[in-house]
């Protein structure tokens, strides 16, 4: 059986949680392939709203398993926290959550340095949520981090506290003031509770799950265009957030992947710094904003907001191999008069391009416009596609073909019931 993967194709803050609890009935497994706790994935149903950070947004399903797999970098800490946060709906974690042994563990000194290395870039900062995911990685390729299975070996408390005399030395460098006393009595609490759970070999995990013929969801973090390699460098995520990265952050063969659900807003927005063409810094922003209620889910940041870009969702498209499209947040546009999509990039000197130029930030392009009218309109009597305004309808159909992808699915509201699905055969329900 395939893999599906499930992504976000522009900077983050799609809806990927919505869709993820929509979708998870189809599934068996949901697997979280990159990313941590700087990943907020909003849930609501039934009048409750839940931000997971670091648990596969298919928790709250019956008979869904979860995995938090080996391209995950994991705070022990926020990771007991959000399970606190769980108790209450009374969920069997032993039946239902796994995680790899092979995830990267996020130590306070992790987040000690993330906050110097921002602090020391004055103007330039990258925008970090500051929850260590930078340091994790970046001690992961150095080939000196500490895994979640390292907690069970005797000898983890000696590299424990050889990683962390290096992680002194680095913060000697920036003169950055810190304690580690009450943080390190934390950390350690919270090793004891990870241990309670099941830590498992996950890339034997679900490649057995995957010749049994059951179903897997891999489900993605940030967004395509963070994405370490590919994204606006170096206002990016330090993992892998294309599809390919679900191949390597959970053991699967490339051969076993199979749908690539894209999720993208339909208007765009971006958390912290980095180039974005079609930003709104003005009233029609801050009104966007408002409508939407764009602020980050882990760091309650406003985010930036702007109008649909289709030559990065082009870039994403195609880098991702996505076969079904999933449009957010459509409702947020209700108010609109006039509905603006950015579909070429001028540059300086004045050639109109449709591919992503090499360095945003220091290749700066100016937006080329098409103009939609806005439907105008309230959404929540919406039960079907066909029963849409043209006016949406029509911006749906635009999109599609400048994409060459299907919509499969519509969000109309942050409720899992406000949900159109266009392609029964794709997306079910």
């Amino acid at each position: 059986m395939a893999v599906d993967i499930l992504l976000g194709l522009q900077w983050g803050d799609e809806g990927k949680g919505k869709v993820v609890d929509f979708l998870a009935p189809k599934y068996d497994l949901i697997a979280r392939f990159q990313g941590g706790p700087n990943a907020g994935h909003t849930l609501e149903f039934d009048g409750f709203k839940h931000v997971l950070h670091q648990i596969p947004s298919g928790i709250f399903r019956d008979e869904q398993i979860n995995l938090i797999g080996n391209g995950v970098v994991l705070d022990p800490v926020i990771f007991r926290k959000e399970i606190e946060g769980l108790t209450k709906f009374k969920l069997d974690f032993k039946k239902k959550l796994f995680i790899s042994k092979k995830a990267q563990l996020i130590l306070p000194t992790h987040r000690l340095l993330d906050a110097a290395n921002e602090a020391s870039k004055g103007n330039n900062k990258i925008g970090s949520t500051l929850k260590g995911i930078g340091p994790t990685y970046s001690d992961k390729i150095g080939r000196q981090g500490l895994r979640v299975g390292d907690i069970l070996l005797p000898d983890f408390k000696i590299k424990y506290q050889e990683l962390v005399e290096i992680h002194k030395k680095q913060l000697a460098f920036y003169n950055f003031e810190y304690t580690l006393d009450h943080v390190e009595d934390d950390f350690f609490s919270a090793l004891e509770f990870l241990k309670t759970f099941n830590l498992v070999d996950s890339e034997y995990f679900i490649n057995n799950v995957i010749n049994k013929g059951q179903k897997v969801l891999a489900e993605g973090a940030q967004g395509s265009l963070l994405d370490v390699d590919f994204g606006s460098y170096p206002f990016v995520t330090s993992s892998n957030t294309m599809a390919a990265g679900a191949c390597t952050g959970l053991g699967v063969a490339p051969a076993k992947i199979g749908a690539v659900y894209g999720i993208f807003k339909a208007y765009c927005t971006r958390v912290g710094s980095g180039p974005f063409p079609t930003e709104l810094s003005d009233a029609t922003g801050e009104f966007m904003r408002k409508e939407g209620n764009e602020f980050g889910s882990t760091t309650g940041r406003p985010r930036r907001c702007g109008w649909l870009d289709i030559p990065s969702l082009k870039y994403a498209v195609m880098l991702n191999g996505v076969t079904h499209l999933l449009m957010m947040k459509a409702d947020v546009l209700n108010k609109f008069e006039v509905i603006n999509v950015c579909t070429h990039f001028k540059l300086e000197d004045g050639s109109i391009v449709n591919e992503v130029p090499y360095d945003l930030t220091r290749m700066p392009v100016t937006p080329v416009y098409k103009n939609f009218k806005g439907w105008n309109q309230d959404l929540s009597h919406v039960k079907s596609f066909e029963s849409m305004p043209v006016e949406l309808a029509e911006y749906i159909s635009f999109i599609e073909k400048e994409l060459n992808v299907p919509i499969s699915l519509i969000s109309i509201g942050p409720d899992r019931t406000e949900t159109i699905v266009r392609d029964s055969e794709a997306v079910i329900l």
